[in-house]
């Protein structure tokens, strides 16, 4: 996979690309991240990207020009293109496995008060990875990089992401590790047991537990086993027996 990053301050993504799983992905040549500097495409005599909008108002606008020609610079006929914005679709975990099946993303950095409205057409997609502002879309885009890499084959061994929250539209069940016992609190005997059934038996109880207790939501768009809905009964009937 490829990604490129068109973006105003290529110098925000230096510790991200270098540290980590990241940055093992890069040396081991799973994933391939550049980030493309959109000042250096600008045309204007005094290299502003951004100008005061029509009709006035706060703040200054990114200009299409050095936005469309640095897209010009990389972008194919497989790249899949990325904005970040408020009426983007919220990312989750199912558009994350979604994306990482593309063959080259390229993410757009918005700043400033925002984006010419004639730049929004160039992407194939808007994404918004929460309902708040932040300074530019550099964030979001180290957001989506990182939960695309991660998936990618190689990255991390596929079956450590089988339980991981909102894989399955479940929260991920509580660890534990040494020592058995810290300051009066002690790991579940169960996880001591030595016994795997017991073992996975408990993790999705927990998992219904915590998912139910933190994002009933979820349980909007899973489809329970008959083992599922016991366990959530018996969550249930004991929540009960706590009130």
């Amino acid at each position: 996979m490829k990604i490129s990053i068109l973006t105003l301050f290529p110098e925000m993504f230096e510790g991200f690309l270098n540290t980590s799983i990241i940055k093992k992905a890069r040396l081991k040549g799973l994933v391939e991240i550049e980030c493309i500097d959109m000042r250096s495409f600008t045309t204007n005599k005094h290299h502003r990207v951004d100008d005061y909008p029509f009709g006035g108002g706060q703040g200054l606008v990114l200009a299409v020009q050095p936005v469309q020609d640095a897209l010009k610079s990389v972008q194919q006929a497989h790249s899949h293109v990325l904005i970040s914005g408020a009426g983007g679709s919220t990312l989750t975990q199912k558009k994350v496995r979604s994306l990482s099946e593309k063959e080259h993303l390229i993410f757009i950095c918005g700043h400033y008060e925002g984006f010419d409205e004639r730049i929004m057409p160039l992407a194939d997609e808007e994404i918004s990875i929460g309902d708040y502002i932040l300074t530019g879309g550099e964030l979001p885009a180290m957001v989506v990089t990182d939960a695309v890499v991660r998936l990618c084959e190689g990255v991390i061994r596929e079956s450590s992401h089988l339980d991981e929250s909102f894989e399955n539209d479940l929260l991920e069940y509580p660890h534990y590790t040494r020592p058995a016992v810290f300051e009066d609190q002690a790991t579940p005997d169960v996880l001591l047991s030595g016994n795997h059934e017991n073992i996975r038996t408990y993790r999705l109880k927990e998992s219904l537990r915590k998912t139910w207790l933190k994002r009933p939501d979820l349980f909007k768009n899973r489809l329970m086993s008959k083992e599922e809905t016991s366990l959530l009964i018996e969550v249930l009937q004991e929540s009960l027996k706590n009130t």
